[in-house]
């Protein structure tokens, strides 16, 4: 891979990353400790404005931080849509601030929409019984398991903006107009059900969240929601059939990290890590083990506190598609803890 931009976009400035395309930061209280954000140039005999891809999360610090851009390298311009690639937290945060102050079109695929909306309005004040229920099946340890069930959970809502009705659908294979470029649509999946990237039909630019991201990979998790899901094999089907796009004169732009060229050997490459960590894990299957238990042969370093739940949800992404793939059992003990043995 080729990194064109070594330096990363200021607080409250920003980088063309190509013509009428800029780049921009917000932060995130995590690891990750950023999610990228783009806005491409509208300018027609009718109106100049700009479209947004992303938003980040719904923060008084973030709203600071997007009046400043707005006032800034935006120009003050008015902000048209906002494109949601896909309905996490950190992309979609603040498409309903702009949505209601701005009177932005909010265009995401129909899953991420729902998805977004519904997730907004499901407020907990503590852990359902199936989320512990769930956690505890897949063996998470008795302190963690014990702490969560006593603190209050995250709720969508904390650092997502109300969503109001009315959005514009994007689906598979459309080809949408966005400032001088036509884009086609391609949909991703297991990172976040109909993840949407958008491919440059004029130039060789592909904006695509985190379905492809450098030097990282995207979380693969199954959650209380959908236990039986297989996000690892919807992930790599989804790689398989972008790779058939993908060319080295792309500029990727994703959802986090650095834009990069080499999209063909990146998609190979995040293929290929995943089906050696899919052959760690069965080997490592020899005797049970709980989902918790497989974090050596799936990461190969120590997980620490802060990275736990990302990384059991993971686990228990990669175990259910060894076993749709008939490559282990599973079995449940008395206690209601999912053991785990390869064939």
């Amino acid at each position: 891979m080729k990194f064109p931009n070594k330096d990363t976009p200021k607080t409250g400035k920003a980088i063309e990353v190509a013509n009428d395309i800029l780049w921009m930061r917000l932060p995130l209280p995590m690891a990750l400790d950023h999610v990228n954000v783009y806005a491409i140039r509208e300018k027609t005999e009718e109106c100049d404005g700009w479209t947004l891809i992303d938003t980040g999360f719904d923060t008084k610090k973030s709203r600071s931080i997007w009046e400043e851009l707005l006032k800034g390298p935006l120009l003050d311009l008015p902000i048209k849509r906002v494109i949601v690639t896909h309905h996490h937290p950190d992309h979609v945060g603040l498409a309903g601030w702009f949505q209601s102050k701005y009177a932005s079109e909010i265009w995401a695929s129909r899953t991420t929409w729902l998805f977004a909306r519904m997730m907004t309005l499901d407020r907990n004040e503590k852990p359902s019984k199936e989320t512990l229920n769930f956690y505890k099946s897949a063996g998470m340890d008795k302190e963690i398991l014990e702490q969560r069930s006593k603190s209050a959970p995250f709720n969508f809502s904390d650092v997502v903006a109300p969503i109001a009705l009315g959005f514009r659908r994007l689906q598979q294979d459309e080809t949408i107009r966005i400032g001088k470029r036509s884009w086609k649509i391609h949909m991703g999946n297991g990172h976040s059900p109909e993840h949407s990237t958008l491919w440059s039909i004029d130039d060789d630019i592909v904006i695509a969240g985190d379905q492809i991201l450098p030097s990282i990979s995207p979380n693969l998790g199954v959650y209380a929601t959908e236990p039986e899901a297989d996000p690892v094999g919807e992930w790599l089907e989804s790689c398989e059939r972008l790779l058939l796009e993908a060319n080295n004169d792309q500029l990727v732009l994703p959802g986090h990290k650095l834009p990069f060229y080499g999209l063909p050997n990146r998609l190979t490459q995040l293929i290929e890590n995943h089906h050696e960590a899919l052959e760690r894990l069965s080997n490592f299957l020899i005797t049970p083990k709980t989902a918790a238990q497989c974090f050596e042969p799936l990461y190969r370093r120590k997980i620490n506190s802060s990275e736990y739940g990302l990384a059991l949800v993971e686990s228990i992404g990669h175990l259910n598609h060894l076993l749709k793939e008939k490559k282990v059992i599973r079995e449940k003990t008395i206690e209601g803890i999912w053991l785990w043995k390869k064939i």
